[in-house]
């Protein structure tokens, strides 16, 4: 039997097209429930203030590029969105005088325009991003080669070999869309084989890095974040690393400051990680099957899943 269609867009898969229940127990959730749905495998924390969140997801860096040696290359993997931890990064290589000769970083996603990568002096580019508020404010005796940089591109064979060579990805830090993604793994379309039901996680976690259609609402998302609204604007497609490549990192980190997925987005992630219930129409559920995930809520970006009128 098919399930029901899409509220927000009838010819994909997204969260609305999950059992009604499994959304009201989401929705009821307090903030310390929430904290509550640590497992073996999966952690939640909270921060207190705005600025120990970005600067616990700073340290992230620092920690990782830390155990990087030369028989030892180690990197992260990180976003765009958030953004506000680079410049904490950078002063943070600075500061502590940390040589990143054998440190790694992956970009994880890119926007793909008229069939290739956005050019680098795009301003929607997030490898321009990643370099103007962190790697080019960080001291250049202490910057890593720019070929320990990995971004991915149109041609997407070199970024997946940096994933199969010795470099060892200690931590791949995200955000959450609107969709319940990570990058840019969004559901797919409601079409062919996926008419009547979305892809099965088994299915959705062989995918590697590659080029993808975006849900319209991470379309709406970004021209909301990043393009004054203007969704016109805004690239129909990206490149972004797959679930192969993110089940090759060590643990994978997810920051929730309450800017970017909504209050009810923030618990419903959780709570089908926690609970192990795996869905590819919320992509986000599928890390139920990776080994070391923690998320990490703002308390003061948590909210609540009340009707409130402003």
């Amino acid at each position: 039997m098919s399930r029901r269609i899409s509220m927000l867009a009838p010819g994909w898969w997204d969260f609305t097209t999950l059992d009604e229940q499994i959304l009201h127990d989401a929705a009821k959730l307090t903030p310390n429930d929430l904290l509550q749905l640590s497992r073996p495998g999966f952690r939640v924390v909270f921060y207190d203030t705005i600025e120990d969140f970005y600067l616990a997801e700073a340290l992230e860096y620092i920690t990782s590029w830390k155990q990087a040696t030369p028989g030892n290359p180690v990197g992260i993997c990180g976003p765009i969105g958030p953004t506000e931890q680079l410049p904490l990064v950078a002063r943070l290589v600075n500061e502590l005088q940390l040589d990143l000769a054998d440190a790694h970083f992956w970009g994880m996603d890119e926007w793909f325009i008229n069939g290739k990568e956005a050019d680098v002096t795009n301003p929607l580019s997030f490898e321009k991003a990643d370099r103007e508020l962190c790697f080019d404010r960080i001291d250049e005796k202490l910057r890593m080669p720019d070929s320990n940089m990995h971004f991915p591109k149109a041609d997407t064979h070199t970024y997946i070999q940096s994933w199969e060579s010795a470099i060892r990805c200690a931590v791949m830090q995200g955000g959450q869309g609107d969709t319940k993604h990570w990058a840019f793994n969004d559901p797919v379309k409601r079409e062919g084989k996926y008419q009547d039901s979305p892809p099965s996680p088994e299915e959705f976690r062989k995918l590697t890095t590659r080029v993808v259609d975006l849900h319209p609402v991470t379309c709406m998302q970004n021209a909301r974040t990043s393009a004054g609204g203007v969704v016109t604007g805004i690239p129909l497609q990206a490149l972004t690393v797959g679930p192969v490549q993110t089940w090759k990192a060590e643990k994978v980190s997810i920051w929730h400051a309450g800017t970017h997925d909504n209050a009810f987005g923030q618990r419903l992630t959780a709570f089908m990680i926690s609970k192990n219930l795996m869905d590819s129409a919320v992509p986000m559920s599928l890390l139920a099957g990776h080994p070391n995930v923690q998320f990490n809520y703002f308390r003061g970006g948590v909210g609540v899943c009340e009707t409130e009128m402003h």
